[in-house]
């Protein structure tokens, strides 16, 4: 419910529309508003993860297209089709004498982990089976790594765990005039494994699967478990 940050997260987001993102790429670091040097996975990963966040505190029709484009890019840039996973330098990036492929978390958690993660949750949001996979994929590539020293894996474990018990996806259709006090009784509760999307009734040119939620009386909420989804909930009461 604060104002200021939310305001603070999306100027942090359109400097980096503006001045990183170029044809279709991001770059990595920018002087003076001038930017250069290809972006990494965790580039990529974690900008994907914020603007899933920033989503759920208001929802924006253009972040959705860039989480979209991003998420295009890890697969068709980074991701290892063949045994799975993303690798830390895209395909294109100068030549290394070695291709790293972290799955360990660190200080921060592992690219691998963040992707997979946001890939999960964005293919539950449009129903877009190619990005379930690829997380899928990731898990599989990093499966003996995550028996072997489990405790240097804590992302990875999530995504694991959001995989075996299903994340809920909650999407409220509302006007603009219903739509913060539905939002927050969504999202008093601590659930981490429950992410909610207010969505206007206005929204145009949306993907099949949110397109396909549509209104039903002033305000209602679809609560999805994985795939599946419950018929509407019209009441906030219910709610």
């Amino acid at each position: 419910e604060n104002s200021d940050w939310i305001s603070s997260a999306e100027r942090a987001l359109n400097f980096l529309r503006d001045t990183h993102w170029l044809e279709g790429r991001l770059l990595a670091t920018s002087r003076d508003g001038r930017a250069r040097l290809n972006a990494y996975l965790d580039d990529y990963a974690f900008l994907l993860d914020a603007l899933l966040e920033l989503l759920q505190a208001r929802w924006k029709q253009p972040d959705l297209e860039w989480a979209m484009q991003l998420a295009d890019t890890l697969l068709r840039h980074f991701e290892d089709e063949e045994s799975g996973g993303f690798w830390f330098t895209a395909d294109d990036h100068e030549t290394l004498f070695t291709r790293l492929k972290p799955f360990s978390d660190e200080a921060i958690p592992a690219g691998n982990a963040v992707a997979a993660q946001s890939l999960q949750r964005l293919g539950l949001l449009l129903g877009e089976t190619r990005y379930l996979q690829a997380a899928e994929r990731t898990l599989a590539a990093a499966a003996t790594s995550i028996a072997r020293m489990p405790y240097a894996h804590p992302g990875l474990l999530i995504v694991l765990q959001e995989t075996k018990l299903p994340l809920e996806t909650l999407v409220i259709r509302t006007g603009e005039d219903e739509r913060r006090e539905w939002q927050l009784a969504a999202q008093q509760a601590y659930a981490p494994a429950r992410q909610v999307f207010a969505i206007p009734k206005d929204a145009r040119n949306l993907p099949q699967a949110l397109k396909s939620k549509v209104i039903q009386g002033e305000s209602c909420a679809y609560l999805c478990r994985g795939m599946q989804c419950d018929p509407p909930i019209r009441d906030i009461k219910q709610l």
